[in-house]
């Protein structure tokens, strides 16, 4: 199908906007990377009037999609894992076409995934799996079991990614695969979770006992960049925090993941006095032990 779609990645490939184009093909009997379409068509583009612009095509029994996406879009997708088959795209893509080596640059950067590049990823992961895990347990807690089911098996997806990142690889799609290679204790985890024969609150309350070690032995590797940047200052003020443009992308999770972290006591509160009586401020600042 590749020569049927020829004249239309040519005309994308002449216009002086497009950075790169790509195509994916579909794997025998993997077609849920190419969300069933025969060839996935990536144009990458410097800029455009909407960050994703798809079309379909048919011809015959074929069937091809074409993604068009800014660079604003694709680095935004690389940094929160938002489009979680970008990843697998960028790596299964043959490159048709590639400005200045921008496509080349780009999957050489990826493939090496400076520790740079991973600490706001691990700290995203992180976040999230603090609001799960403290979710869920409140929910336990209520004898919420079903609802407190949902959350942990989330939890214990975002530990899993975490470990993965941890150890310098991309989650991909097929995460249990890779936790199984890589941290196989979390793999038994989420197995014991899902297939023990025990009831579902004995299961629960075991999960809960193990996995509370595994988050805390990766609390230091998971905040590293929240920490690095609150230490810029002595005192924030937590609409400080959430407007903090690095910061922006932990949303809802950052008041649990803060509360977390004054928790462990690597956080401490300031109270700071306002007009009222009794009545003060709460600041937050890094423990004057870890600065």
């Amino acid at each position: 199908m590749e020569d049927i779609l020829r004249p239309i990645y040519q005309e994308r490939a002449s216009q002086l906007n497009t950075l790169g184009v790509l195509m994916v093909q579909k794997k025998q009997k993997l077609s849920h990377i190419t969300d069933s379409f025969d060839e996935i068509l990536l144009v990458l583009v410097k800029e455009a009037d909407q960050p994703l612009f798809i079309k379909h095509y048919t011809y015959y029994d074929k069937k091809a999609a074409m993604h068009i996406i800014t660079e604003a879009q694709l680095q935004e997708w690389l940094l929160l894992g938002s489009n979680r088959k970008i990843f697998e795209w960028l790596h299964e893509a043959k490159i048709i076409f590639d400005r200045n080596e921008y496509v080349a640059n780009l999957k050489t950067e990826l493939r090496e995934f400076p520790f740079n590049g991973r600490k706001i990823k691990m700290g995203l992961e992180f976040a999230k799996l603090i609001r799960r895990y403290v979710d869920g347990k409140a929910l336990f807690e209520g004898h919420q079991f079903l609802d407190a089911y949902n959350y942990v098996v989330h939890s214990l997806h975002h530990l899993a990614r975490l470990a993965i990142l941890e150890n310098g690889l991309h989650p991909e799609l097929t995460v249990w695969n890779q936790v199984k290679q890589i941290e196989p204790e979390i793999f038994k985890l989420y197995e014991e979770l899902v297939y023990s024969e025990e009831t579902l609150e004995k299961r629960l309350e075991l999960l809960f006992l193990a996995s509370e070690f595994m988050i805390h032995s990766r609390t230091n590797i998971g905040t590293v960049h929240l920490l690095d940047i609150l230490n810029r200052k002595e005192i924030w003020m937590f609409n400080e925090i959430m407007s903090e443009e690095e910061l922006l992308p932990y949303s809802v999770d950052l008041g649990v993941l803060l509360e977390y972290l004054i928790d462990k006591h690597l956080i401490e509160v300031v109270n700071i006095e306002t007009k009222g009586q009794g009545v003060f401020h709460r600041g937050y600042r890094l423990n004057k032990k870890l600065s």
